[in-house]
Parts: structure tokens; sequence; C-alpha cells
């Protein structure tokens, strides 16, 4: 399945969209060896923009983070940020752009100023210049007062702000995250997406963040929805959530889950998608809806729950199956455990 989206009608309009666009990606796509990372994707993220990649795992994502940080060159297709382009000119990019990986870069044996005093020195920075934009920097995370303590004496999110700084030091227009809370705590999370949001409101930074969490998917202003390399959705979440029309209703199968499904189809006229065990169905007025299904199929049905559409809804409309699988959902718990116990 594709994303619904509005193509523009004449050259000009192209034009104008690519001018205004701070990051273009454009049929992007990318192969290991047989495996087809990435399969055509393009989207624009605009200026002062949060802009969410949300997928689950083998979605292509961080193939794509990879590319638009300059890391790996694509298969085809362009990725222009702030008029560069990533794989022509990766040096002149590198200046214009700050980094946070999901992997932790932040040196624990030296102090916060430390960190950020050598980070300087890499994009040229020097003397008095560099030493007030390091005490600012610091102040705007929060963290002025512990410029002198070693970096492995802060918490989780203390050092995630720390990643933040090092890729904010030389007044980048764009800010590339990936996967930017993995192990922080629920309050950490909170914070780093505050301060996202104050960078784009106050600094007019440009965002674009990686992540597999709907509630962070939630407080982007955009968002590509990937799944097995291909771009399935692009909206605000307000758009994608509301094209869902009505009620999400889920029937848990009490035997046989096909045949539920089958008989609710046939008598209801109505679309029906098999999950695990359960019966999706979108419907309007669903509280009536699923009193008529319970009294017509006495004994076949164990459970059943109403809900709001939620982006994983737009998700499964869109591709035919759940954001996460019983082993991402294991993957996940695990990841969550080890996080909580840092």
């Amino acid at each position: 399945m594709t994303a619904k989206v509005a193509f523009p009608d004449t050259v000009s309009e192209v034009a104008s969209s690519s001018a205004a666009a701070v990051i273009s990606v454009q049929n992007l796509v990318h192969r290991y060896e047989n495996r087809t990372a990435l399969n055509g994707v393009s989207f624009d993220v605009r200026p002062a923009e949060l802009f969410g990649l949300l997928g689950p795992n083998g979605s292509g994502k961080t193939t794509l983070f990879r590319i638009l940080s300059t890391l790996m060159i694509p298969s085809a297709g362009r990725a222009i940020i702030m008029g560069c382009d990533a794989a022509q000119e990766p040096a002149r990019l590198r200046r214009q752009i700050g980094v946070v990986f999901q992997a932790q870069s932040v040196d624990l044996k030296l102090t916060a100023y430390e960190n950020l005093w050598h980070q300087g020195h890499l994009y040229g920075l020097r003397g008095a210049a560099l030493k007030r934009r390091i005490h600012e920097i610091l102040s705007r995370v929060g963290l002025a007062d512990r410029a002198k303590e070693l970096v492995e004496t802060f918490s989780g999110g203390m050092q995630r702000r720390i990643e933040l700084a090092k890729g904010l030091l030389h007044h980048p227009g764009v800010l590339l995250l990936d996967e930017p809370t993995t192990g922080l705590d629920p309050g950490a999370r909170r914070d780093l997406w505050q301060y996202l949001q104050m960078l784009r409101d106050e600094e007019h930074v440009s965002v674009l963040v990686t992540t597999h969490l709907m509630e962070e998917a939630e407080r982007c202003d955009r968002l590509a929805i990937m799944n097995e390399g291909n771009l399935v959705a692009l909206g605000t979440p307000a758009e994608l959530k509301n094209e869902i029309g009505g009620d999400v209703v889920l029937f848990e199968a009490a035997k046989d889950v096909g045949l539920l499904a089958e008989h609710i189809r046939s008598r209801f006229h109505v679309d029906t998608t098999v999950l695990g065990n359960q019966v999706r169905i979108e419907h309007e007025g669903a509280h009536r809806f699923v009193t008529e299904v319970v009294e017509a199929f006495p004994g076949e049905i164990e459970a059943l729950s109403i809900s709001k559409p939620a982006l994983e809804d737009v998700f499964i409309r869109r591709t035919g199956h759940k954001f996460w699988s019983e082993k991402d959902d294991a993957e996940e718990a695990q990841s969550a455990s080890k996080g909580h116990r840092r």
C-alpha cells in the first residue's frame, strides 16, 4: 500500500515546494545485496518543523537516517539538505547539520565542558568564541552548573542533553536524531521532547527524529510512516488519524478467528482484518454495531474492545498488519528494562 500524497500540478509548484524544503528526499532507493531497504522514498521537511520518521524494526528508517547524515550513499535517488547533496557534498553538509546518533558518543571520562571543547575543535571553533558558545549551549540544555563535572556522574537524561549540546554547538540549521530517547526513563523522555519543541519554536531549527514509539510520534508536526522500505503514510498526526473516519473495533474470537471474520463480513458487509486471534473493523456508531454482532453470533466472540483511532490504526490500515510483532514487543521490553537499570 502507498500513502495518499497530493502531488503538485505544475512545474512551478514543484520548484516552489523544493525551494521551501529544508530537507528534500527524492525517490531514495537502497539495496543490501538481495534486500531492498528503501524502495523509492520521497518527502520534504519544512523550515522550523519537527518531523518524525516512524516505523518498526526493519522499516528502513535507520538506513534513511544514515543517508541523510552522510554515512551512506544511496543506490539511487537524492537527499538534499540545506541546499547540499548528501552524497555529493558530504563535507560541506556536515558543517550545516547537527547529528545525534542512537549510540552514545560522549566521553564519560571527560567533563561536560571538555566534551564540548573537543567537539568545537572538530568544527574549527577556537578561543573566546568557543568558550562563549560552550557556556551558552550548556545553559540552553540546563547543565551550566555541571560544566566541570565528569559526564560519567550524569544521569542518562543528562548525558543525552550533552549529546544534544554537541550536535548544536556549531549553530546547525537542521538537527537529525536517531531514536534519541532510547534507554531514558519517562521523565527524561518528556524533557527531551520539550527541548526539541523549544529548538523549533525559539531557534527555528528544523528537527528530524526517528522513533518507533507512537506517543513520541504524536508530538511531531508531521510524520512519514515507514514499513519494509516503503513510505506508507505522510501527514500530521491528526490528518492521518482522521482518515479512519470512525471507531476501531476488535473482536477476540472464541474459536476460529477466520470463520468469525467471514461471518461478520458476509452479514454486515464491512471490511475485516484478522490480527492474530482478533478481527479488526472500522465502523461509525460502533457501540450499536457491536451489540448487533454479538447477538448475531452467540458463542463466537470471547471479548471485544472499542477505541478511537490511533496512529497504529493508520499503520494497520495501510499495511494490513500490526506495528509490532510479539518478538518485537519482547525485544522492546528487554531494551526498556536495561535502560531503567542504568
